[in-house]
């Protein structure tokens, strides 16, 4: 089986977890935060929203880099709803599955690398960075936005089994 063909359920799968926690964020919450160290509403989900577009850039590119030596920083798009982030995170979702299902083998195997300034931050084969910086970061935010959910009293949604508020 191709590396690719491997990946495609679980990217499915997450992705349409993370689509169904997007949908619940309330459009009058997006600047609260449950503690001053914390990203607000809006700032976690736009990262969350992004991560696709991340899967794209690393199969379209060697390498990325957030803070280029004389350029401007990455700075991610203005989101002001929960309609935004439906929006971003849906076209961005067809276009990494158009890649992924699209990538071979040796694509996948090459290095990618994570620059800040022209420095590397880690450099390793594309499909590490898929699951790792991609897929598995992605996890990660998007249980922390079931926190912010619970915090805010919005039903968290069963993702891989019931929630305290979801059965199925």
């Amino acid at each position: 089986m191709a590396l690719n063909a491997a990946l495609l359920p679980e990217f499915d799968m997450e992705m349409a977890g993370t689509r169904k926690s997007l949908e619940r964020v309330p459009d009058d919450k997006l600047d609260w935060k449950p503690h001053t160290k914390s990203m607000t509403m809006r700032q976690l989900t736009t990262h969350l929203a992004l991560f696709p577009s991340w899967m794209t850039d690393t199969l379209a590119k060697t390498s990325f880099d957030y803070a280029p030596v004389g350029g401007e920083p990455y700075k991610p798009p203005a989101v002001n709803s929960r309609k935004d982030l439906l929006e971003i995170f849906d076209r961005d979702v067809a276009k990494a599955r158009e890649a992924l299902k699209a990538a071979s083998d040796a694509q996948l195997m090459e290095t990618w690398t994570l620059l800040a300034g022209g420095k590397t931050i880690f450099a390793m084969p594309r499909i590490a960075v898929l699951r790792g910086m991609v897929m598995n970061h992605l996890i990660h935010h998007r249980a922390q936005l079931g926190v912010y959910l619970r915090l805010n009293d919005v039903p968290v949604p069963a993702l891989y089994g019931p929630s305290a508020d979801e059965q199925s």
